[in-house]
């Protein structure tokens, strides 16, 4: 509120937004996080920036009594299930595309599916990619599962397979196919025609759409064009673009290698153009001849995040992100696993 006027009411510019915004935050206990992913406005201004984890760990630890997270759902439910007393709002509760395909019903369907193939529900290993909602974590929890990230995948299944039971690795099939390929071991898609029981790792049929974009021929137009590149590529990618990358690794694992690489290397990277864009201005490129730009991820506006701030100061607490003791319980097992090992 300015003056007794909604920001609605008119249009502020970004510096005054920005302005506003800064005020807002030093007069109430709040912190603000964004995910990479983020648009360059709504990411620079926040107190902690970081990748779904690195977020949710930060947040967690953080002693504000309110956390303002931009980005998508699963990461702002992902605090919550680690700091339930921590109040939680999102300026858009924007849904991943990869964590809506997958909910608690279709999560039963599949394990009913790998049941009518031959394989016992108790011999069943579930494994899910924080990219997913709490119902499924939950889900996941229940069973004996636990969570994992892009770049812990290799020791959580290495972990799992101990058990000698099967791996369910939802819903990123490529995240999954990709990481068995890498240890050697055989896997497959539900649905794909092919017998389950003949694989280590069965993968749920989801992917990020933003990283269904990049192809092998813009590898090969990026090798021609540029002898000597490095092709940079996050492992939710195809995997015959994973099997032609230099350097596979999850957001993190990828900022630092760039990082590490002098300036005047060129390099063609496969993940989101917003965090690649602000990473490194010379000699980088986006190895799609389309913009990667994760839709549900640029949703969150300055605006947004100012009325969530006022919503605050108003105690209207909009968007405020809520979870059921059950989901939260099994969804913290879950990720507890995880962090154990």
């Amino acid at each position: 509120m300015i003056d007794g006027l909604d920001v609605k009411d008119f249009k502020l510019d970004k510096n005054e937004l920005k302005i506003e915004i800064e005020k807002l935050k030093n007069e109430l206990d709040v912190s603000i996080v964004a995910h990479y992913y983020q648009k360059d406005e709504v990411f620079d201004m926040a107190d902690f920036k970081g990748d779904s984890l690195e977020l949710a760990r930060w947040a967690a630890k953080d002693e504000k009594e309110f956390l303002i997270f931009c980005g998508v759902g699963f990461m702002g439910q992902s605090v919550k299930i680690l700091s339930p007393k921590k109040r939680v709002l999102m300026p858009k509760i924007a849904c991943c595309a990869m964590a809506r395909m997958i909910d608690g019903e279709y999560y039963d369907t599949n394990v009913a599916i790998l049941e009518k193939a031959g394989i016992k529900k108790e011999d069943i290993m579930p494994i899910t990619y924080i990219n997913s909602s709490a119902d499924v974590k939950a889900k996941v929890g229940q069973m004996g599962g636990m969570v994992c990230t892009s770049s812990n995948a290799k020791m959580i299944i290495t972990k799992a397979r101990e058990s000698g039971k099967k791996i369910l690795f939802v819903p990123d099939r490529c995240l999954g196919q990709n990481i068995a390929k890498g240890m050697g071991l055989q896997s497959c898609v539900i649905g794909d025609g092919s017998d389950p029981k003949d694989s280590d790792i069965i993968c749920y049929n989801g992917f990020c759409s933003v990283h269904q974009l990049f192809d092998t021929d813009d590898i090969a137009f990026y090798r021609e064009k540029f002898p000597g590149i490095l092709i940079v590529a996050h492992p939710e990618c195809k995997v015959e673009v994973c099997d032609q990358a230099d350097f596979v690794g999850s957001t993190s694992q990828i900022i630092k290698f760039i990082k590490e690489q002098p300036l005047e290397q060129k390099i063609a990277v496969a993940t989101e153009f917003n965090m690649v864009n602000r990473l490194r201005k010379e000699n980088t490129y986006i190895l799609s001849s389309s913009k990667p730009e994760c839709p549900t991820m640029n949703e969150t506006t300055l605006e947004d995040l100012y009325n969530t701030l006022l919503s605050i100061k108003e105690k209207r607490f909009d968007n405020e992100i809520t979870i059921s003791e059950d989901v939260r319980k099994w969804s913290y097992i879950a990720l507890n696993r995880m962090f154990e090992i």
